[in-house]
């Protein structure tokens, strides 16, 4: 086949390392890393998202069965359709979809008799473009993506018996033909995570730019004689042409989550008269104007790649969930009451994954979206009484902890306004002093933990150590915003008090943290390696370093710097030992720790990412630079199977963007991010307020990647922490790296970051 002009090869990648500015970054992404996944072992259970940054809808490949949370696998052989997607991960799975394929010979429309074998070597996937052939129809299919719209390009053989097929999908879909304006109508109601909310429906609209020899209704596995229209479990379309050799067929296709109408104002209004290579065109320029506020120099080809393509997937989630109406105003359909309201909404992302790292960057690199993030926290919590843990879109009863407080917190003491602070301050308190409706809303256990100080391990609530540790963090999240907000000592006192409850759980004889029971003694036996029980997706190896508000006071528990770095080196040379008697399987998350070789340091899961950056509290940075390089080398790849556990709607690959840019936000409700060491030997970060933060490694080398000296503005700087305050009014840091660690630099104790009980 003859590849679009948008799948041309980059001439750069020949040249191995990037030695200039980066001025197509969006070429240097690709979209399949992560794919290459199952259930049993994540390389990343990612799919290629073909869409544009925090846009509504996204499109991918299915290779999946309908309802399949794996929608796209590398392995896999054949396509079934062409999706509209808003999945954030495989586990939470999909809502509101529906599919496309083109098909020839017969009408074929169920998902099995229309997929179509196909090859990666004729495929192109980048995100502002996919292009694929399918073998079994000789048709080469395009995809040109906008927020709320996309345009698709069929390329046919010479036949009478071109077919379109439109699959709305079951549990509850409808669809309509109206051939004389070459045109089909339809919605989608699916939905996988718990109840169906009010008035759901995804509604869509497709124009084709050929008159239809054909157009049919289908429900099913049959086709439905002599009717236009049908709501039904599953209702679909199949349209027909004739076609000549090499003839494109052009589809456009919009939908929204409030009205028909308004699927069409989103076709009118983002695809206007735009050929599908204008909007393909357009969707590059959104994308390299959203990538080039970060540009990186002198690294290895593989480097650039993986930085690059990580960088993509922090852009999407939480996705937008709002419209602009026919009076341009923003509106959105509520997942907590089914009525169309004013105002700002996202959806699809997990607290517990993305407060670590994903809403530090965003604070740093793209405030005014998370700007409007926060007004829709503001909806989120008017509308359905709790801030969302997990939204996708509602509130989803899945992981633990009151996370929204710290994404709360942290964007207002990191500098943004403009949205209902008050209001948000209220839902914080709320979430924090309640139980919710369900056990991932609130706080599961609020009794035990108010009064006891922590959530006993045998009065029957799960992942209870966890909970506590989580809660204690949180509880310092709410009293630092308090502070911002000039609340009264009377308010939030004790919000400072319970964030000390991380102590409650220390246990002395094994240095670690460990379930108590409601009478105070520990829970027993105890096995450190346990997975899940007292703890979430890992095990106490993994949770005991969660006190992210006071490191120093956890060191001082564990008998002080040499006795918490030699804890902290036993991460890496204990075996990969584990006990998952908990889960009864050897689950994903234990299998992706076990393989890694790192010992029980388990990367692929969120628990444990900030760890490695501990070592700058205790005087030992070197080590810290040592290991997040060691963790960038080992576990990221810019291929398929390039992750080392579950992707996480942007945390994971955000912890690869902050530690290759050479800092980490280990406290986020903290305005400081922990030194750790550069990647390349040059970045240069443009700030929303023109501002840039330039970070120059010169000499830096795989060999030499130990800081020796570093200059901020010129000037020596020691401490193992960068201020926030100070980076956005611009900043040069000047890093002399060398073979041998510097053990002397960023080890006397005021070096150390901040840590409540030393301030």
């Amino acid at each position: 086949m003859k590849l679009h002009a948008f799948a041309l090869p980059v001439l750069l990648f020949a040249l191995g390392a990037n030695a200039a500015p980066i001025i197509d970054p969006v070429e240097w992404i690709n979209p399949l890393m992560g794919t290459a996944s199952k259930p049993e072992l994540s390389n990343g259970n990612t799919y290629p998202t073909i869409a544009l940054p925090w846009g509504m809808n996204f499109w991918t490949p299915q290779t999946g069965k309908m309802g399949n949370g794996w929608a796209y696998t590398y392995d896999a052989d054949k396509i079934r359709g062409f999706k509209q997607t808003h999945q954030p991960s495989p586990w939470m799975n999909d809502y509101g979809q529906f599919a496309i394929m083109p098909v020839t010979g017969k009408p074929r429309f169920t998902q099995d008799d229309r997929a179509s074998w196909f090859s990666h070597k004729a495929e192109v996937a980048k995100p502002y473009y996919y292009s694929v052939y399918l073998a079994d129809a000789d048709v080469t299919t395009e995809i040109a993506p906008t927020e709320r719209a996309a345009q698709f390009r069929f390329t046919w053989p010479k036949t009478d018996d071109a077919y379109v097929v439109v699959d709305a999908y079951d549990k509850g879909s409808y669809i309509k033909l109206l051939p004389e304006q070459r045109k089909i109508v339809g919605y989608s109601t699916r939905y996988a995570r718990g109840p169906l909310p009010k008035n759901f429906k995804n509604y869509f609209v497709i124009y084709f730019d050929k008159p239809f020899t054909s157009a049919q209704i289908w429900s099913g596995d049959k086709l439905v004689e002599g009717v236009t229209e049908l709501a039904s479990n599953h209702s679909g379309a199949i349209v027909g042409f004739k076609t000549s050799k090499g003839e494109k067929i052009g589809m456009r296709v919009a939908s929204s989550f409030i009205s028909e109408a308004q699927a069409e104002l989103n076709l009118q209004r983002e695809l206007a008269n735009d050929s599908f290579d204008t909007t393909a065109q357009k969707g590059k320029d959104v994308w390299n104007k959203t990538l080039s506020r970060i540009s990186v120099e002198g690294g290895s080809e593989e480097q650039t790649r993986t930085f690059y393509s990580s960088l993509y997937r922090m852009l999407f989630f939480p996705n937008k969930l709002y419209e602009i109406d026919a009076q341009n105003q923003i509106v959105h359909w509520s997942p907590y009451n089914g009525q169309i309201l004013p105002g700002y909404m996202y959806a699809g992302t997990g607290f517990w994954d993305t407060f670590r790292a994903l809403y530090p960057f965003l604070n740093l690199m793209y405030p005014s979206v998370n700007r409007e993030m926060q007004a829709g926290l503001v909806n989120d919590y008017k509308e359905g009484g709790w801030l969302p843990e997990w939204s996708s879109p509602g509130l989803a009863n899945v992981m633990i902890g009151n996370n929204s407080a710290s994404v709360v917190a942290e964007a207002y003491l990191k500098g943004l306004r403009g949205y209902d602070i008050e209001t948000l301050w209220q839902a914080l308190k709320h979430g924090a002093d309640n139980e919710g409706p369900m056990d991932a809303v609130g706080r599961k256990g609020v009794k035990y933990y108010n009064e006891l100080g922590y959530v006993p391990y045998d009065v029957k609530i799960n992942e209870n150590a966890a909970r506590t540790l989580e809660y204690a963090y949180d509880d310092f999240a709410i009293w630092q915003l308090g502070k911002a907000l000039g609340k009264p000592e009377s308010e939030i006192a004790i919000y400072k008090q319970r964030a000390m409850n991380y102590k409650n759980l220390f246990d002395p004889e094994t240095g670690l943290m460990r379930g108590k029971n409601q009478d105070g003694k520990f829970q027993s036996p105890f096995n450190p390696f346990k997975w899940g029980d007292a703890f979430t997706e890992g095990n106490s190896w993994h949770y005991t370093w969660s006190v992210f508000q006071d490191v120093h006071g956890l060191m001082q528990l564990m008998g002080g710097r040499d006795a918490f770095v030699n804890k902290l080196d036993q991460v890496f040379t204990l075996p990969p030992t584990f006990d998952e008697s908990y889960y009864g399987e050897v689950i994903h998350e234990i299998r992706e720790m076990q393989i890694a070789n790192m010992g029980q340091y388990a990367h692929g899961n969120q628990p444990i990412q900030h760890m490695i950056y501990l070592y700058g509290y205790a005087g030992a940075p070197w080590k810290t630079q040592y290991w997040a390089r060691e963790t960038m080398n080992r576990l990221y790849r810019p291929t398929p199977d390039g992750y080392c556990g579950d992707e996480d709607n942007g945390q994971t690959s955000a912890w690869y963007v902050f530690s290759a840019l050479g800092f980490y936000p280990v406290t986020p409700a903290v305005p400081q991010y922990v030194l750790g060491a550069p990647l390349f030997k040059k970045a240069t970060l443009t700030l929303e307020n023109g501002k840039q933060i330039v970070i120059n490694a010169p000499a830096n080398s795989d060999q030499r990647r130990y800081i020796n000296t570093l200059k901020v503005n010129g000037k020596p700087y020691q401490h193992n922490w960068l201020d926030h305050a100070a980076l956005t009014q611009g900043a040069v840091l000047d890093f002399d790296m060398r073979a041998q660690p510097n053990r002397q630099r960023g080890s006397a104790p005021d070096d150390a970051p901040y840590s409540l009980s030393t301030k």
